[in-house]
């Protein structure tokens, strides 16, 4: 992995991952995409991640978008390609086992907000701004932006931010469904790992049982998605961690979860 471009940190179950080009506000080109795809990939095969918490180097931009200067000369295949590429990263994050959090430290533009759709939670800094504006560039999004924000935020809001392409303030954002929660800037990464500490002591098995139904219920029908969650919901009956968490409910105590 190319290590300056993304940074890894782990503390207590929780995995950060941090683009590192503020320089170029976080901007994705391909490196940056494999970097973050070999740093996913890595954090779905480790038992002892819980939780992971992805964000942008510097205080001006979660990730300003894709890197426009790569993309300028792309040919219609290699643009094609470089789709591909970025929306693969978007749908290994969207279907990770664990719960990922976008903490969403400034401008979510672009391919930025496009990475913060693909994590199941999305924390902003009050001061941030959300936004497809690809329409600018002659454009439209291709890291999956268009459907993403479709099913977050529904038609009419899709077609707002990809037509006009203006961003929107993270309370706009969190308004249209875009945006999980709104937090002080000066309370961002407090608020942001109070959450993943939370979900660190989970039950692990629980957690991702409970991504897959929201997952596969999202794209099917009712009755299909109800006959799913029944059968998740047996599964718990057979792990260590529905045992504990029952006990300790009984016992008043907190539970200890392993993860089995």
């Amino acid at each position: 992995m190319s290590e300056h471009l993304v940074l890894v940190a782990d503390d207590a179950g929780i995995r950060r991952i941090t683009v590192n080009r503020p320089d170029k506000l976080n901007a994705l080109n391909a490196a940056t995409l494999d970097a973050l795809q070999t740093a996913f990939d890595a954090a779905a095969a480790d038992a002892a991640v819980r939780v992971v918490v992805l964000t942008g180097a510097g205080p001006k931009a979660f990730v300003a978008g894709a890197d426009i200067a790569e993309m300028a000369d792309l040919r219609p295949t290699e643009g094609r390609d470089f789709s591909l590429r970025g929306q693969k990263l978007m749908r290994t994050i969207e279907t990770l086992p664990k719960p990922v959090i976008a903490m969403v430290n400034g401008f979510a533009l672009g391919g930025g907000l496009e990475l913060a759709m693909g994590c199941h939670l999305r924390i902003a800094a009050d001061s941030a701004k959300v936004g497809q504006p690809e329409i600018n560039l002659g454009l439209i999004p291709g890291f999956g932006g268009s459907q993403r924000l479709l099913r977050l935020a529904g038609r009419s809001a899709t077609l707002e931010l990809c037509l006009l392409g203006t961003p929107v303030t993270a309370e706009r954002a969190m308004q249209l469904g875009i945006v999980t929660r709104v937090v002080p800037a000066a309370d961002l990464e407090a608020e942001t790992l109070k959450v993943a500490t939370q979900l660190a002591a989970s039950a692990p098995l629980a957690l991702r049982a409970t991504l897959d139904v929201v997952n596969i219920g999202g794209e099917c029908g009712i009755e299909e998605g109800l006959q799913y969650e029944s059968a998740q919901f047996g599964l718990m009956f057979a792990t260590d961690d529905m045992r504990e968490g029952t006990r300790a409910f009984v016992e008043r105590r907190k539970p200890a979860f392993t993860g089995r």
